[in-house]
């Protein structure tokens, strides 16, 4: 399988976030990226759109729902959010939509600062697996891969994707 090149889609998902903003009145949101790969893509992402923006970033480790089975990840930082989240247009930026759990858990930790006025979901990768009724509304790609297959972002700069074989 031939993996996107992830500099075309965060060109593509620029040009689609701005006209989903637009079509929704929405002129200043607040920019979050989901640690680690979500915060490189937002970083692109902000780039592109020449956005001098402010960019918030969450760890949404203690907010997953497998938090318990799975434990604590070594590399667990704070979540900063620089600016309000009470009434504020977010957009809400992940590298990779597999069940839709790190969406909720993130969803969960930002509804606890506050409750946005909208929440904008902005995915690279859609890998149309989801378990829980959860879509993004700007996508670079959706890929469908077999059950041994998983995609890895790579970064922060260049972005590239990785196909990695688990059956190996």
């Amino acid at each position: 399988m031939s993996l996107p090149n992830p500099a075309e889609l965060i060109s593509q998902m620029a040009i689609r976030l701005k006209a989903h903003l637009e079509q929704r009145g929405i002129s200043e949101p607040r920019y979050i990226g989901i640690r680690t790969g979500g915060v490189w893509v937002a970083q692109a992402l902000l780039e592109v759109l020449g956005s001098q923006s402010p960019l918030g970033t969450l760890d949404v480790s203690f907010y997953r729902d497998d938090f318990s089975q799975n434990g604590l990840h070594p590399q667990v930082r704070p979540s900063a959010l620089p600016f309000e989240i009470e009434g504020q247009h977010l957009v809400l930026i992940d590298d990779v939509l597999m069940s839709g759990r790190t969406i909720r858990a993130a969803m969960n930790e930002l509804f606890d600062y506050g409750r946005p006025a909208s929440v904008t979901l902005v995915c690279l990768l859609d890998l149309d697996a989801a378990e829980l009724p959860i879509r993004p509304n700007v996508v670079g790609a959706t890929l469908t891969l077999a059950a041994h297959e998983r995609v890895k972002l790579l970064g922060p700069t260049p972005l590239q994707l990785e196909l990695q074989d688990l059956a190996l």
